[in-house]
């Protein structure tokens, strides 16, 4: 956990993601330290000792406190027989069958002697990665034991970096937080505009050199970044054939998710944010959860100008949107009224996680959003 001779450093304090003036729709988002429970050092079924501080938690201290610091030894937290055991418990036990045709219980057959000889090939630098089962199903085998623990090492650090309006794929946030956070910035800030935003084939699409590049930023690990190096290099076997591609993260894989929230955390969430800080004059909400974002303006300038630096940002990263799935529209409590004196029709609506988001009215008259 050395921070190449940062651990002398004084302590910082962490700094929450907006400051203040940050829309509504973030005010519900604290940055400590995330709930559930992402490290699973040191109990087998994923339970810590009362009063034990594990290894991860002390990891995810220093990544709160100093956002500078690069991480050189991780790998050793990756391959201890206790965080292996609590990822292969925190695997589904009804999992398919790996690419070898293991199991979860018959690989938990011989659980301690399976672990010490997963955790001796990755201290040995002997492990392996196989390519990917073309069903997207979890599979029960050694390597998603691994890409379990190493999402968990990793998710110490990122989660202390990760901004607020992010909500997919990160302990202790859900779908309806993300949903709850949009209604709360539609209706307490001054949002007239919405871009509701799709990335064409987001997951097939990540560019595995830029994606790596973004995990050195906090992992200086080598022996870290090259599991990963290999899990994307890895491939699909389909029908006994095997498959690559210089495109996309390990889909099916435990560690995926992450990665590719991470992907986003860089090319999007920063450049939001600083964008919204340096060039917005009216209320700008931003809201994601995975690839699927919404962002809120009050002025029709402005978001047209996101969606145009927004496109040109994301190809820089090799990413696109969808010209179909990706609009922007009237939104809130002046739409109807603008709609109707320019002979328009009713507002339009627009869909995020599963619900269609319509302008209404509550009894008083004044403006909802109706899902």
């Amino acid at each position: 956990m050395n921070g190449q001779g940062q651990s002398d450093r004084p302590v910082v304090p962490a700094k929450f993601p907006n400051k203040a003036g940050r829309p509504a729709a973030e005010g519900m988002e604290g940055r400590g330290l995330a709930k559930g429970n992402p490290s699973q050092q040191n109990a087998p079924r994923a339970q810590y000792r009362d009063g034990a501080r594990s290894a991860l938690e002390r990891v995810r201290e220093v990544a709160e406190r100093d956002k500078t610091v690069r991480f050189t030894t991780l790998l050793h937290h990756v391959y201890t027989i206790e965080h292996l055991r609590a990822a292969y418990y925190a695997l589904k036990r009804g999992a398919a069958p790996g690419i070898d045709g293991e199991t979860w219980g018959h690989y938990g057959e011989a659980l301690e002697a399976n672990l010490a000889d997963l955790s001796g090939r990755l201290k040995r630098g002997a492990y392996r990665a196989k390519p990917v089962k073309r069903t997207y199903i979890p599979k029960a085998d050694g390597r998603q034991l691994v890409q379990r623990a190493t999402a968990d090492v990793m998710n110490a650090i990122w989660e202390a970096d990760f901004l607020g309006f992010s909500y997919g794929f990160r302990p202790g946030r859900k779908a309806h937080d993300a949903l709850d956070a949009l209604y709360t910035g539609l209706l307490t800030r001054k949002v007239n505009w919405v871009l509701d935003a799709d990335i064409r084939g987001f997951f097939d699409a990540i560019d595995p050199g830029w994606l790596v590049k973004f995990v050195e930023h906090r992992i200086a690990d080598r022996r870290v970044v090259r599991l990963i190096q290999k899990w994307l290099n890895a491939g699909v076997l389909e029908d006994g054939t095997r498959t690559w591609s210089e495109k996309g993260t390990p889909q099916g894989g435990s560690i995926s998710p992450l990665l590719a929230n991470g992907y986003l955390h860089y090319v999007f969430d920063l450049w939001a944010q600083r964008w919204r800080k340096t060039h917005a004059h009216g209320d700008v909400i931003v809201v994601r959860y995975a690839d699927d974002f919404i962002v809120g303006f009050e002025h029709r300038a402005e978001a047209e100008r996101f969606l145009a630096e927004l496109r040109e940002r994301l190809a820089k990263f090799s990413l696109e949107l969808h010209p179909e799935k990706t609009r922007l529209l009237e939104f809130g409590p002046y739409a109807a009224e603008h709609r109707g004196r320019a002979g328009e029709g009713k507002p339009e609506t627009f869909d995020f996680l599963g619900f269609t988001n319509i302008c209404g009215k509550k009894r008083n008259g004044r403006f909802t959003v109706v899902r």
